[in-house]
């Protein structure tokens, strides 16, 4: 996948919307400093702009894979653009996000919101909650994380609790020589 090339397609559909969005996932911890490598892109989007998206992604050759609420996954048959994960954002949680995300370059040399820490850790502990083999994945992107000077570890280490996943917290911050 050619992250570049794929926000250049998307950038311009995005800004006809008018639709809030950020990068998440993968991409958006390579924002905050990671070295990792992905696969595929992951946007939050404001949710109101979902159908006028979809009909412009579809329009220029995206096809959904999967569309179940909140999140909408996509492919490209030109492998340099790729899959496109979509998570939709409405109500609070999409004022929280977008109201706390942070300007960083982005893969294609642009500046692009990137979500809060927080916001990102929120995401990867749910998706492990969720599906804990997860962990493996997304481990060494919670240790980058949790070691940034930006990050509230009070918030930090609340999300693992609700969670039900303290323990990993601990782990984590332990392995990283900050217990």
């Amino acid at each position: 996948m050619d992250a570049a090339r794929l926000l250049g397609v998307l950038r311009p559909l995005l800004e006809a919307t008018n639709a809030r969005w950020a990068i998440a996932g993968g991409f958006a911890v390579i924002a905050w400093g990671s070295t990792r490598t992905t696969f595929d892109l992951d946007l939050v989007v404001d949710e109101t702009a979902r159908p006028e998206l979809l009909s412009r992604l579809t329009s220029a050759g995206f096809h959904v894979l999967g569309d179940p609420p909140g999140f909408t996954n996509l492919i490209h048959p030109d492998p340099d653009l790729g899959r496109l994960d979509l998570i939709w954002l409405q109500g609070t949680t999409c004022e929280r996000i977008f109201a706390a995300a942070v300007s960083k370059p982005a893969a294609d040399g642009r500046i692009a919101f990137v979500p809060a820490p927080e916001h990102l850790v929120t995401m990867k502990v749910k998706a492990i909650k969720s599906r804990p083999t997860r962990v493996f994945r997304d481990g060494e992107d919670l240790r980058v994380l949790l070691s940034l000077p930006e990050i509230d570890q009070n918030e930090a280490r609340e999300i693992f609790e609700t969670n039900g996943l303290t323990e990993l917290y601990d782990r984590i911050r332990k392995a990283a020589g900050q217990a």
